[in-house]
């Protein structure tokens, strides 16, 4: 027997030091939320999942340096490699290539949302907050001037300011492309990098309008960190904690500036249907058909969905394991 037990204490015999903690696998994951993509939902989902399932949930007050230097780089990478494992580690901060450093390449997963929804959240969020309190938004943007809060939206689009042109529209890609300068640039470049990495170093990348599918898969791929996390999702209580963050005084923009808006964001747009269409692969392949309520705001009548594919998936457990092993090695 390697041990007794007396009490709340534990007598181990002389056989050497207590064994080692027994980790799951992957043990490190790293969320890099994009901004406005329901994130603040799902870190308190973590919250409540960290203290049931016994991870470390590691986050960040840093909420606006999304972009870093290589020796930030460096002291990021090093303070997440060296946390406690089992964790999961939140921040707005775009990819960071771990192995770069010499470091352990993380499982990262991310949610997005349809990008000008993404853009008009951002935009209200920044002038009025959310029902969690109307003055947070003078906390955050103390500086801003009343006629830029006042701003009204179309203005800001047709007359071409700053916040509604790029490279400001150009948002979540750099996410996924990484810290290289070229991937704040709007363009191919930082569209194919985003792809690869979506690729190569994301586990899971979600859309917010299928978000309990997005829970569902995260469960199924991270069970240590998400087994349960749908019935919390749907918990009334929870629920009326998700409705304080939606932001408040939003409006929707007019088709004109809408269809203005699409043209500017098309990089971002072709990589939200890259991303979507890839989901909806992995729905598939795990049999998921949930249905999807429609968000208000998506512009369906302006913007042009691609044909999904209807190459038949193949089903068998057997090779959805693989599949996760496949993700694993990488």
């Amino acid at each position: 027997m390697a041990g007794r037990t007396l009490g709340n204490s534990t007598y181990l015999d002389d056989h050497g030091p207590p064994p080692s903690k027994v980790l799951p696998f992957p043990s490190q994951v790293v969320y890099n939320r994009v901004g406005k993509c329901g994130s603040r939902t799902v870190v308190l989902l973590l919250r409540i999942l960290s203290e049931k399932h016994g991870f470390n949930l590691v986050t960040s007050d840093i909420h606006n340096k999304t972009r870093l230097t290589k020796n930030e780089q460096m002291e990021l990478i090093k303070n997440i490699s060296t946390a406690e494992q089992p964790y999961l580690f939140t921040r707005h901060v775009h990819f960071l290539n771990f192995s770069r450093f010499g470091g352990d390449q993380p499982v990262y997963i991310n949610i997005i949302r349809d990008p000008v929804n993404r853009f008009l959240s951002n935009y209200f969020f920044r002038r009025f907050g959310d029902w969690r309190g109307e003055q947070n938004h003078m906390i955050r943007t103390p500086s801003m001037r009343q006629e830029e809060r006042y701003l009204d939206i179309n203005e800001c689009i047709l007359e071409n300011y700053p916040e509604c042109s790029n490279p400001r529209l150009f948002y979540i890609i750099p996410y996924f492309c990484g810290q290289h300068p070229r991937c704040r640039e709007p363009g191919e470049w930082a569209l194919e990098r985003a792809k690869l990495n979506v690729n190569e170093n994301f586990l899971l990348v979600g859309i917010l309008e299928e978000l309990e599918d997005v829970l569902l898969l995260l469960e199924r791929f991270l069970p240590h960190y998400f087994k349960g996390v749908l019935s919390i999702y749907k918990d009334p209580e929870h629920r009326k904690l998700g409705n304080m963050t939606v932001t408040v005084k939003k409006t929707v923009p007019s088709p004109e500036a809408v269809q203005i808006l699409y043209q500017r964001m098309r990089y971002e747009y072709e990589f939200y249907h890259y991303v979507k269409e890839q989901f909806h692969l992995l729905k598939r392949k795990f049999g998921l058909k949930s249905h999807v309520s429609k968000p208000p705001l998506r512009p369906h009548f302006f913007i042009p969905t691609p044909l999904e594919t209807e190459e038949p998936i193949d089903d068998e457990e057997q090779d959805d394991e693989k599949w996760l092993e496949d993700i694993y090695k990488r």
